[in-house]
């Protein structure tokens, strides 16, 4: 049954998925309270322009188009895979000096407002600390999972339209 969808139907999975992963983050970040940290903001972003790439690939009809979104969508699930892996690395070999994190008021009151606004948007966690798992996952971990599952499927639904 699946087999059968379009690429377009594909596209709307898609995009629903990266919804979803981001829906969840927000309610891990406003209801849980975990702060992001610098390569969580990163993933996010890949999930939002996976989000995009997706929705250009349901919104038009021609088959160019959602070849080129497709390979689009390959392309930010690698990136954004690159980056899980990369935080799932500092986590289970965390360096000694951790440099990926900052204070919000520690920023607010030694960095000038110009300076200290673009910081708060690039999070404030720090990347080595697993503070939420699940069945024995880190949120790095399962980001991961999440990418390269969107990068098998894209790429599977590249080669097959061929």
């Amino acid at each position: 049954m699946l087999a059968r969808l379009s690429l377009r139907q594909w596209m709307a999975l898609i995009l629903i998925f990266c919804l979803g992963l981001l829906g969840f983050g927000m309610y891990l970040q406003h209801v849980v309270g975990l702060e992001p940290c610098p390569m969580c903001i990163v993933q996010r972003y890949a999930l939002v322009l996976t989000a995009v790439a997706a929705t250009l690939g349901l919104a038009t009809s021609s088959r160019l188009w959602q070849a080129m979104a497709a390979w689009l969508v390959l392309a930010l699930s690698a990136a954004g895979a690159f980056v899980a892996a990369r935080q799932s690395w500092l986590q289970w070999y965390p360096p000694e000096v951790v440099s990926c994190s900052r204070d919000f008021y520690g920023m607010i009151e030694t960095f000038p407002l110009q300076r200290a606004i673009p910081m708060i948007f690039k999070g404030s966690g720090d990347c080595t600390a697993v503070d939420w798992t699940f069945l024995g996952g880190s949120i790095a971990n399962w980001s991961f999972l999440a990418f390269c599952g969107m990068l098998l499927l894209t790429l599977w639904l590249i080669f097959r339209r061929r």
